[in-house]
């Protein structure tokens, strides 16, 4: 019999290619939606790459209320906890981040450890194992901890780093067979399976469109979403890889980077995509008058560190596509969805 493996948030982006690798290997998946209304779209997004033949079923679980939980890991053999609410969308309350993330993640680990899962897989973030300042110059790997309590952090970095943390204390203190392993990304990229959430591929979007009219001075560590999908399975079979943390970042490339690329590959398709790059000083001054969003990034303008997946290729066997591939992938995606 296939093992079935319960992935959370089916309508999200990362979860949607975590659904297609999985029946693609040949596993039985749940998904969780937040209500039966969302059913038809993740089936759409997903037989879009295969047909889920019946492999594919859904529970109605919400990571901010405890019902229905028991009920979606009841027969399963791992989770996948991919999805991650984040509260309410731009607010002066910390706890607005905070609280619905670690809350989420400690609803999934209770109801697996209480159903007797052999691994939950929980998709943390690099922001978890980070110097706080971006502008520390260096490598760092797994063995690192983002420090929760620094006032400079952003809202997004101390809810993913408190999160990750609770979800290993709880497990500390659990007695069951269950296992947690967890996954830390950096920036996610690549094809999207439907318009209806495509995360952080909109900065591509706004690349390839012209809507950003120069690029601020940001490196990313770019992984392609499939990739990602891939190393989650890793982490959930791989013997070796119980009670780890794995880095999951691609290769560092400057979003001027990113743009040369995009210009280049896409042809006339890139004729739109900005070569100016915006100083530092215009960014802020943009973030602080115009444009509240953008406030997220700029710590991260100038950026300097990187990780190292070393440990993911070693245990895992992990290999990422190289980011260029990955953003080419993505663009021409987005376009063929009308997505730009």
């Amino acid at each position: 019999m296939p093992e079935t493996v319960l992935v959370t948030g089916g309508s999200g982006y990362i979860a949607g290619w975590c659904i297609t690798e999985l029946l693609r290997n040949g596993y039985e998946v749940r998904t969780t939606v937040r209500s039966r209304g969302k059913e038809q779209a993740v089936l759409d997004a997903v037989s879009t790459q295969l047909d889920p033949a019946g492999r594919l079923s859904f529970a109605v679980a919400d990571l901010t209320a405890d019902d229905g939980w028991d009920d979606a890991v009841k027969g399963v053999d791992y989770v996948l906890h991919v999805a991650s609410p984040l509260g309410g969308g731009a607010t002066d309350d910390p706890d607005a981040m905070i609280a619905p993330a670690r809350d989420g993640a400690l609803r999934v680990l209770r109801a697996a450890t209480a159903a007797g899962v052999k691994r939950v897989v929980l998709t943390s973030a690099a922001n978890a194992a980070s110097p706080s300042s971006y502008a520390t110059q260096g490598v760092t790997d797994e063995t690192l901890w983002t420090d929760p309590e620094d006032p400079t952090l952003s809202p997004y970095r101390r809810s993913k780093t408190l999160a990750e943390r609770a979800a290993w204390d709880f497990m500390d203190s659990h007695q069951g067979s269950t296992e947690l392993v967890t996954v830390l990304p950096g920036a996610v990229f690549g094809p999207i399976l439907t318009t209806s959430n495509i995360g952080s591929v909109g900065i591509v979007g706004r690349l390839v469109s012209g809507r950003m009219r120069g690029v601020p001075r940001i490196g990313l560590e770019i992984v392609d979403v499939r990739d990602l999908a891939d190393i989650h399975i890793r982490a959930m079979t791989s013997p070796d890889a119980a009670s780890q943390r794995f880095l999951a970042t691609g290769e560092f490339t400057w979003m001027s980077q990113m743009a040369r690329t995009l210009r280049e590959g896409l042809g006339a398709e890139g004729r739109r995509v900005p070569t100016r790059q915006v100083p530092d000083f215009a960014v802020k001054l943009v973030a602080r008058f115009r444009d509240p969003s953008l406030r997220e990034i700029t710590p991260a303008l100038g950026r300097r560190n990187h990780h190292s997946t070393a440990k993911a290729h070693r245990i895992l066997g992990w290999q990422p596509r190289p980011a260029h591939r990955t953003v080419l992938d993505c663009a021409h995606s987005l376009l063929s969805h009308d997505a730009v």
